[in-house]
């Protein structure tokens, strides 16, 4: 990357569902190693960030206009407890940057975004499921192992 192409981070709106969608398809077909027809996804995903906007916040990388890559915070508030200041944790999903964009520390620089974001919101942790490939990625960002965490496979077809 030539320094006369910056790559700008910004918190996503509503107007970037399409973007934030075509970013989602893309690392599907990625995972899948093709084309996915699905021909209702991105009225579904505008469905879904709707229903989502008030708890979550997206991130976009963009280059010289394009976006190049995601992530998004889910902000979850602790039930209350007497005597106990409320808190909050984050958890952070789906960050992805187009392959032909990779290498440049523009997940980096997202997840750095998405931190700044959490602790501004007050969270006190931010926690994620990566992959066995992102694993490396996420270390080098300051997460660690977590002391306990369970998870329950409600439907047998699908994986965690």
């Amino acid at each position: 990357m030539t320094s006369s192409h910056t790559v700008s981070i910004r918190q996503a709106g509503e107007h970037d569902v399409p973007a934030l969608a075509a970013l989602r398809r893309a690392w599907t077909e990625e995972q899948a190693g093709q084309p996915v027809d699905d021909d209702g996804f991105e009225e579904r995903f505008a469905g879904w960030y709707a229903a989502e906007a008030s708890r979550r916040s997206a991130f976009l990388a963009e280059l010289d206009g394009e976006a190049v890559g995601m992530v998004n915070l889910a902000l979850i508030e602790r039930m209350p407890r007497p005597g106990i200041p409320a808190t909050r944790w984050a958890y952070l999903g789906n960050a992805f940057v187009l392959a032909t964009h990779r290498d440049r520390e523009i997940g980096s620089a997202l997840v750095d975004a998405a931190t700044a974001h959490a602790r501004v919101c007050g969270c006190d942790r931010i926690v994620l499921s990566p992959t066995e490939r992102s694993v490396p990625f996420y270390r080098r960002a300051g997460f660690g192992p977590a002391t306990m965490l369970l998870a329950r496979v409600l439907d047998e077809g699908r994986a965690l």
